[in-house]
């Protein structure tokens, strides 16, 4: 318990920056925060300038890219790998596969993991809840291989399904070889798969309850937990996501942040320090949000007109638009957006609903934004002999 209690606070003092003069004391919240000095933003213009080996910025409702430097660089990305890993548990528990409050029970296997831990002994027990918050603040390997254990059954098994999910994500340029992001061969992945793991992840809100946490405790304040991601105490609207650091990764983070219902995504490889990794970061998204906006998506002037039919019970079917709720814009810009509707003259029946007939496509100085189908809004049926019997008695009772 001592030497748990010891390496705690040694480990949350070297993470916040906080000198150890005295093994057994203690640092307050006041203490450990007042010594942490946030870098400063780095300047967003060139690529070559920003100090990191690959970045990308992506805005999340759109998944428009922001900004980039070779964002399909393959990197190991150290811990940034526990965003799959936290995905598969979340996902798991979506899927009513496992519970947060399921006790897990540690292996030797996960107890192995060395690097960034909690100290999780062989036997020793703790909750899927318990368990993320860990990997969450203090990217604890331990933690990482126990949740995929009690996900898959083992290490490996999970690793398999790591890259079945990359996949289905089509993260192309990724290949996993652990839970953790302890460097190993072939381990490795890129900025842009990175943000599209990012995004998924971000659609399941049960995650922020464990990606903000700035400080936490495990094992009744024995465990003391401070996230290795400054930006979540210090950067207005943080959400996460995760930092990484190995000797073979550098200084990783892929970070996100939410404001004014704009959500973005900065992913930052290959920084030679921690420091040049948040001020990448935070560089990235203050260019973001300083520069872009969320603005509604203009409608169609007239509304969506219908559409003739040939053959059909009815001479012209409704239209629908799939419209995006918002458009992403340079801020101030959003008058300026002009549209295109593409639809089709003739349709031949029978005419199913919900078939696409046309797009529009939204411009701003001549470069296509965003584009959205236009489609039926009901079914027509095929004109027949039966059915136009029964038009036109249905006629005769209302003339009557």
């Amino acid at each position: 318990m001592i030497k748990r209690l010891f390496l705690s606070v040694l480990a949350a003092c070297l993470l916040s920056g906080v000198a150890m003069a005295d093994s057994d004391y203690i640092p307050t919240l006041a203490e450990v925060e007042a010594e942490i000095d946030l870098p400063a933003a780095a300047a967003v213009g060139g690529a070559a300038e920003l100090p990191a080996k690959s970045a990308i910025l992506v805005e999340l409702s759109s998944g428009r890219v922001l900004f980039e430097k070779e964002p399909d660089l393959p990197m190991p990305p150290a811990s940034i790998t526990k965003i799959m890993t936290m995905l598969l548990v979340v996902e798991a528990v979506e899927a009513g596969k496992i519970s947060y409050e399921d006790v897990v029970t540690c292996s030797p296997t996960a107890a192995s993991m060395g690097g960034s831990q909690i100290w999780f002994e062989p036997g020793e027990q703790m909750t899927v809840d318990e368990l993320m918050r860990a990997v969450a603040t203090v990217s604890a390997n331990d933690a990482s291989v126990a949740l995929g254990e009690h996900v898959a059954g083992s290490h490996e098994g999970f690793v398999a399904m790591m890259n079945q999910r990359a996949s289905e994500l089509g993260m192309t340029r990724t290949h996993f070889a652990n839970a953790t992001g302890l460097d190993a061969p072939g381990h490795e992945t890129t900025a842009r798969d990175i943000a599209r793991m990012s995004a998924e992840l971000l659609r399941y809100p049960d995650v922020f309850r464990y990606t903000t946490i700035w400080m936490d405790e495990l094992r009744g304040g024995e465990t003391l937990l401070v996230n290795t991601n400054k930006l979540v105490r210090f950067y207005a609207g943080a959400t996460g996501l995760k930092t990484g650091t190995t000797s073979g990764a550098g200084h990783c983070l892929s970070a996100t942040a939410l404001r004014d219902d704009m959500h973005l995504i900065a992913v930052v490889l290959g920084s030679d320090t921690g420091d040049q990794r948040f001020s990448a970061a935070r560089g990235l998204l203050d260019y973001g949000f300083a520069n872009y906006e969320l603005v509604e998506t203009p409608g169609i002037p007239g509304g969506a007109q219908p559409v003739k039919v040939t053959g059909g019970v009815a001479p012209k079917v409704a239209i629908t638009p799939e419209a995006p709720p918002t458009l992403l814009v340079p801020k101030g810009r959003g008058k300026d957006v002009t549209q295109e509707v593409e639809i089709a003259d003739l349709l031949t029946a029978p005419v199913e609903a919900g078939r696409h007939v046309g797009r529009v496509r939204l411009s701003l100085d001549g470069e296509e934004i965003a584009t959205y189908p236009l489609v039926t809004a009901e079914e027509l049926g095929e004109m027949t002999f039966l059915s136009a019997m029964g038009i036109l008695i249905k006629e005769a009772c209302n003339i009557g």
